[in-house]
């Protein structure tokens, strides 16, 4: 197993983490024999940094991690979880959840701690405004936790402010050969290693969709060059090119997926592919391009909206539903565009102004395709439910 060392405090990391969102399960529950199996096979085989949250797998994944790590295993590995900052409104609400963290991971450290699905800046002053991220650096000073982060799933800009807002230990983004320009983008990554911060990447292969939902002609181009290299491996492999990268996470949920992943980590260096593999991946994004729906590149030329509509992060979501044939994309724009924000940045926001169209290189008739981003994306129950699910989570519009 190759291993990083993480630039800002020395730890040698595998460059392969285990996500614990996607764990075996029987029944609608955790198979725990399967699961704890599943990990400590991974640690035995050189993973040391395990990613879980208080909310996966229904608040199980922590307690399940917890028991994996008994008998000596939690010597042997780093913890990264996180604090859902969407369901916090206070400081004792936020210490609460802490609390019952430490105990269901049975452990006096996290190594690595995030704040979990930021989304805009409003949402990390938020945390500070409450006394939140005091109290995440007292347990630092104390050694309770040692690294302060964030998982990101918002737009690129709103990427770039928040990992300037504060003196991060490592940042979590979504990263892929589909995601350069969606979500922190190429340049985000970029951002954060020139500011020395560790990056940690999330779903490297769309939760499966870039090994199952490929168009024939991308597995086409593939197989031509390299007959036995799956889908995954290409995945992976592109990852492990970017010295940028400190690790990238699997949710691992088999047996096979461990060991071919284990495989691939085992040789995948940065800067090792050929230029070929290079061509190669120009050719998929070049396939994968001409199939979607709107030709954005966000470049974010149409930014800033007067009326908050991320246009990019639109047209992301709208193109994933056709290209992958992806059934979640619209709680992931959903997600992604506000649902848990102060500052909703939806299509149907678009007063047609046309400023946008104005700036954008691509020609784009943006007022159109926002259009039918709100009919394919929102639907007439989208603003009831957010209404309801806003008063319960009490968060607040944030007004322009």
């Amino acid at each position: 197993m190759i291993k990083k060392v993480n630039q800002k405090n020395g730890d040698e990391l595998s460059i392969l983490g285990f996500g614990c969102m996607r764990l075996p399960s029987r029944g609608g529950m955790i198979d725990e024999p399967r699961a704890i199996a599943l990990i400590r096979n991974a640690i035995d085989q050189g993973v040391n940094y395990l990613d879980t949250a208080y909310i996966y797998h229904g608040g199980k994944s922590e307690s399940l991690l917890g028991k994996a790590l008994a008998d000596g295993y939690r010597e042997k590995v780093k913890i990264a979880t996180k604090l859902p900052t969407y369901l916090v409104n206070s400081l004792e609400g936020a210490k609460k959840i802490m609390d019952t963290q430490f105990a269901r991971l049975r452990t006096d450290i996290i190594d690595y701690y995030l704040m979990h699905m930021l989304t805009d800046l409003a949402m990390f002053e938020k945390m500070k405004s409450l006394g939140v991220m005091d109290y995440v650096e007292e347990l630092k000073r104390k050694d309770s936790i040692k690294n302060i982060g964030f998982s990101f799933h918002g737009g690129k800009t709103d990427f770039e402010d928040i990992i300037k807002a504060y003196p991060w230990d490592f940042c979590q983004i979504q990263y892929n050969y589909l995601d350069e320009n969606r979500q922190a983008t190429s340049s985000g990554l970029m951002l954060a290693s020139s500011l020395g911060i560790p990056v940690i990447i999330m779903e490297p292969l769309r939760g499966g969709r870039l090994v199952n939902s490929l168009p024939k002609e991308v597995l086409s181009a593939f197989k031509k060059y390299h007959p036995d290299r799956s889908p995954a491996e290409w995945g992976l492999r592109w990852l492990w090119n970017h010295k940028e990268i400190n690790v990238v996470l699997s949710g691992m949920s088999d047996e096979a997926q461990v060991e071919e992943n284990i495989k691939i980590a085992g040789s995948a260096r940065e800067d090792s592919l050929t230029e070929k593999e290079l061509d190669i991946f120009e050719e998929v994004k070049g396939i994968m391009n001409s199939k979607t729906k709107v030709p954005c590149t966000a470049c974010g030329y149409c930014l800033p909206c007067p009326y908050g509509v991320n246009i990019p992060g639109c047209f992301s979501s709208y193109n994933d539903r056709y290209l992958l044939n992806d059934r979640k994309t619209r709680w992931q724009y959903i997600q992604n565009l506000g649902a848990l924000s102060a500052q909703t940045a939806f299509a149907s926001q678009c007063k047609e102004c046309g400023k946008c169209e104005k700036h954008c290189p691509q020609n784009i008739e943006i007022r159109k395709e926002l259009k039918n981003v709100s009919r394919e994306m929102e639907g007439p129950l989208l603003r009831p439910a957010l209404k309801v699910a806003r008063k319960f989570l009490r968060i607040k519009k944030q007004e322009k």
